[in-house]
């Protein structure tokens, strides 16, 4: 990859990247910035994954014009676990802004307020029939009767879940972030930024004389401000001949209600592992370290003599993970810890639990300010993991879609209110709870994942609503050498970029 006006880097966002951290992309974690008129080539094997993942840039806000598909068929002569579809379509979802997003974050975060919100969705890049002036910028999805489509869905957008529907058809979820799950029928899906899904969509067996918008609209749970607005794409039939098609009614989906968790939390529910003997879930049973982290909001002081717009005009929003605000390094985190100089750049102290507890759902404490540190989480390698992640009342219960670097992991457990590890893990499903790399901590909820860490280097863990992770919802794990040859990180390629 070659760097132009800005200093770049690339995240191929799933790929777990075995022993290549090199490759994972995410600025100050894995490598430097590739320098303006700089290149890196990023060398890779994928290992043991197919599926629908994506790539993105890793720094600021940049990933907001540069993202785009990987698609990993199966193995030659490896069957899906499903009827071979007809067609591929790959659907993306992006945020169209009308100002430079790196004007918008570099502002915000100079206020400490906000970030202005996007002026519409896309999907493929065009905006759709729904908003001013771009009628004829609409993604047309052209299809035969009778066939049935894989439709690799994939959220790039910076800061919104999305609810996606078909109007008038029913769609069969497959796949959540490049691993089979047990097929169900649904006529909506909920996709968290950092997600992917794949649908079955299985058209009608005769041309239906009529076309369908394909709409999506945000899933919203925090106070702030957002896009409500709604994208649409057209579901298009190919027509016999002499058939018009200028004139077809075009029909519209039901989508839920902006805040509409109910629908979530039972959508989400219904992911299950295919947990079979070609596609095991391989659950961790024992865990050899557990991990308490709250998720939330929080506020930094307004530097002295300045008004700030954040929820006071003396403070400036910030997120944190166990009230450890993230503070990038000027360093490469994984340079500096391949080569044991990582005095000054990091600490091997994230605290296992919150340090202050509280009543994490309930009235929030009245100090909301957060520390601020580059601190990690180091674990010898092949670790069985148990991480509960806890969302907080601080200034408003909010949905996170927490994204693991270099790692799958399960999610064993879900629900509301404060977790209580008397009760809770009793509930866990060990037996095919769903594998990906992105979940969402329920607002005014908790999740519970399980993973091992069997990929040695350096892992970034963050929120992927863009403004949180620019507000230090982030930290990073250090996963150590095994014994064996191929325990081992490999050492750095000669055109690594340097800061």
């Amino acid at each position: 990859m070659k760097a132009q006006a800005y200093m770049y880097e690339y995240d191929r966002h799933g790929i777990r990247q075995l022993r290549t951290g090199w490759a994972d992309g995410p600025a100050y974690i894995t490598q430097c910035p590739i320098q303006t008129g700089q290149s890196y080539v990023y060398n890779y094997t994928i290992t043991g994954q197919r599926g629908t993942l994506w790539y993105h840039a890793h720094i600021s806000w940049l990933r907001s014009t540069v993202y785009g598909p990987i698609i990993i068929l199966p193995k030659l002569g490896a069957d899906y676990p499903f009827a071979k579809p007809y067609k591929q379509v790959p659907i993306v979802f992006g945020e169209w802004f009308n100002a430079d997003t790196e004007a918008i974050i570099n502002q915000a975060q100079k206020t400490g307020g906000g970030p202005n919100v996007s002026d519409a969705y896309t999907i493929n890049g065009l905006p759709g029939p729904l908003y001013n002036c771009s009628a004829k910028d609409t993604f047309k999805l052209k299809v035969k009767p009778g066939k049935t489509y894989l439709l690799r869905m994939i959220n790039a957008a910076l800061n919104d879940e999305l609810f996606f529907s078909i109007a008038n058809h029913t769609l069969t979820v497959v796949d959540v972030d490049a691993l089979y799950i047990k097929p169900f029928q649904t006529n909506i899906i909920v996709i968290a930024p950092g997600q992917t899904t794949n649908l079955l969509l299985k058209t009608k067996p005769k041309y239906p004389n009529a076309k369908f918008f394909m709409s999506a609209r945000p899933y919203v749970t925090g106070q702030g401000t957002f896009d409500n607005s709604t994208v649409a794409g057209i579901l298009e039939y190919k027509s016999p001949s002499n058939t018009p098609t200028k004139k077809l009614p075009i029909f519209k989906p039901y989508l839920p209600a902006l805040n509409d968790t109910s629908f979530v939390t039972k959508f989400s529910k219904k992911l299950r592992s295919l947990a079979n003997a070609k596609f095991p879930a391989n659950v961790p049973r024992k865990v050899d370290k557990q991990f308490f982290f709250t998720i939330g909001l929080g506020t930094n002081p307004c530097p002295n003599n300045q008004t700030c717009q954040g929820p006071t005009n003396k403070t400036m929003f910030a997120a944190s993970i166990n009230n450890i605000s993230f503070t990038m390094p000027t360093k490469a985190l994984l340079q500096s810890h391949f080569s044991g100089q990582s005095n000054g750049v990091y600490l091997p102290n994230f605290p296992i639990n919150p340090i202050v507890p509280f009543n994490y759902t309930g009235t929030p404490p009245n100090n909301t300010n957060v520390s601020k540190g580059t601190k990690v989480v180091v674990l010898p390698f092949n670790t069985s993991v148990e991480v509960i992640m806890q969302d907080t009342s601080i200034l408003g219960a909010e949905s996170h879609p927490l994204h693991l670097h270099g790692c799958n992991f399960f999610v064993v457990g879900q629900g509301f209110g404060n977790y209580n590890p008397n009760n809770d893990p009793a509930k866990f499903n060990l037996v095919d709870p769903v594998e990906r790399n992105t979940v969402g901590v329920p607002s005014g909820g908790w999740v519970a994942i399980r993973f091992f860490a069997d990929n040695p280097g350096v892992w970034f863990m963050h929120c992927h609503l863009e403004v949180h992770t620019s507000w230090g919802l982030k930290m990073a794990w250090v996963v150590l050498d095994g014994k064996l040859p191929n325990q081992k990180l490999l050492p750095p390629p000669a055109d690594l970029p340097k800061c």
